[in-house]
């Protein structure tokens, strides 16, 4: 009883994944190397041929510029996926927080263990990513193992918010839109695929708003050694506003539906 209520409450989340690691980070390596292999080298040989690449790229290949790009992507849709529906289970199917809090938990306790879950989900998911990039020269870098917290801090941006939405969900009617035209158009247009430049006008300020290129920007930075100080510094408070509002929303929305 002498361990914080949040990390037992973490605790519960980690022995059930325990049951299901092994298939969760296969995927996790497997996704990402198929990309690299496809979009990376397929793609990218193509890209590279065009003479203006180089100057569009920054002087990096197109699996360079990629490559790092996916560890913020994967933390995305693993946070995400993981802040709609195992949030709506707990309140409505399996009823989980409500079991908790019929404990001595708190919300607060309730929320700041499953936000320190979905941080260890986000690192797990960007380490299985980090673990493929380091079989290739072109990525294998000291900055790598820098990458990994900021891909990790690019997963809870999202998990925070959305888990705060889910909250005040009844149904999970929304969720699929939340994916369709939130997570997958940032996935394609985040600056993980291609510089934010080459998007339309209009569409290059929403993108920099956006937790995910702030991630991007970061991972790609700190794996070929081009991240600044101040660069990184900025990065990254925009991407704990995310998560501390999100996680102050999450606390209310949870005591608000726990104490119903």
């Amino acid at each position: 009883m002498s361990t914080p209520a949040a990390v037992r409450v973490w605790e519960s989340h980690f022995t059930l994944y325990r049951t299901i690691w092994r298939s969760n980070v296969l995927g996790a390596v497997l996704q990402p190397f198929l990309y690299l292999l496809g979009m990376g080298l397929g793609v990218g040989a193509l890209v590279n041929s065009n003479d203006s690449s180089e100057q569009l790229l920054d002087g990096l290949t197109y699996f360079q510029f990629l490559a790092p790009g996916l560890m913020a992507t994967t933390a995305m849709m693993i946070s995400a996926q993981e802040s709609l529906w195992p949030v709506m289970g707990g309140f409505k199917w399996q009823r989980t927080f409500h079991a908790q809090a019929a404990s001595p938990l708190s919300p607060g306790e309730i929320t700041g263990g499953l936000a320190l879950w979905q941080t260890t989900r986000s690192v797990i998911s960007v380490t299985g990513v980090a673990a493929v990039l380091a079989l290739f020269a072109a990525t294998r870098t000291p900055g790598l193992l820098l990458a990994i917290p900021f891909g990790g801090l690019t997963g809870v941006a999202f998990a925070a918010p959305i888990t705060a939405w889910s909250a005040t969900r009844r149904s999970e009617t929304s969720f699929p839109t939340i994916l369709r035209f939130g997570i997958i158009p940032l996935f394609l247009f985040g600056g993980a695929f291609y510089p934010i430049s080459q998007l339309p006008d209009w569409l290059e300020p929403i993108a920099r708003v956006t937790p995910l290129w702030h991630g991007v920007e970061l991972c790609r930075g700190a794996v070929h050694g081009r991240l600044g100080l101040v660069e990184a510094v900025g990065h990254c408070a925009v991407l704990t506003t995310f998560a501390i509002g999100g996680w102050i929303w999450s606390r209310r929305e949870f005591g608000r539906r726990l104490s119903a």
